[in-house]
């Protein structure tokens, strides 16, 4: 059998169908043969390059948090902005990108599984404050964010807006989450982390309407 010249080119295919589908059916109801199919691909082909339709999802989640650390490097050495107003840069870029949104939709059923939660928890505690946490200082050294609690806010804006704020695990309608949302804005505020102003507030809302569970995935 000839040797694939181009394994890379294979693996990001595989990656890129992965995607697409589990956007369109949800992680769970995608099954490895509907990525063959989608592909033309045999099994040896994806197994060459992946072990299981887990292995591709936590390369997608990887490739995801690669993508986030490397914004947060291009930010932390930009001298045109405040570190306020790159905080507010790195939570949009998460809000705004229809790609992320659906790949955190497609995965939101596993959040019933207790070792996959407790998985999306340890990240939550650790890698996301440590990323809001260098941004903050930041804001305290330049004064755009003159809080006493850095390290407070920055376990705050994790657990909350990866946790409270997921329509999957409190359901809510539009007016609600705007009533979340400006709560959250509230109470970050009352510590001196002014992060969420209106454009944000309304970005957030827009995007965490998209991570509401449909007919084709079920709530967390």
């Amino acid at each position: 059998m000839a040797r694939n010249a181009h394994p890379e080119e294979t693996e990001r295919r595989i990656l890129d169908s992965a995607r697409r589908l589990f956007a369109e059916k949800g992680y769970e109801k995608t099954s490895i043969q509907d990525i063959l199919n989608d592909l033309g691909l045999s099994k040896g082909g994806l197994y060459h390059h992946f072990k299981s339709k887990e292995a591709i999802l936590d390369q997608l989640n990887a490739d995801e948090w690669a993508i986030t650390s490397r914004l947060l490097g291009e930010l932390i050495g930009r001298k045109d902005m405040s570190a306020l107003e790159k905080l507010r840069t790195l939570i949009a870029s998460a809000v705004d990108d229809p790609e992320h949104l659906d790949l955190v939709r497609s995965q939101l059923a596993l959040l019933k599984d207790p070792a996959f939660f407790t998985s999306n928890m340890r990240f939550w505690s650790t890698k996301l404050p440590a990323s809001f946490r260098s941004l903050i200082d930041m804001g305290v050294q330049d004064g755009s964010i003159p809080t006493a609690y850095p390290e407070e806010a920055a376990q705050l804006l994790s657990l909350l807006c990866n946790y409270w704020l997921m329509p999957c695990f409190y359901p809510v309608g539009d007016d609600d989450m705007e009533r979340r949302v400006r709560c959250l804005a509230t109470m970050l505020d009352a510590i001196d982390v002014p992060v969420f102003d209106e454009d944000l507030v309304s970005r957030a809302i827009q995007g965490l309407a998209a991570l509401t569970p449909d007919g084709g995935e079920e709530s967390a």
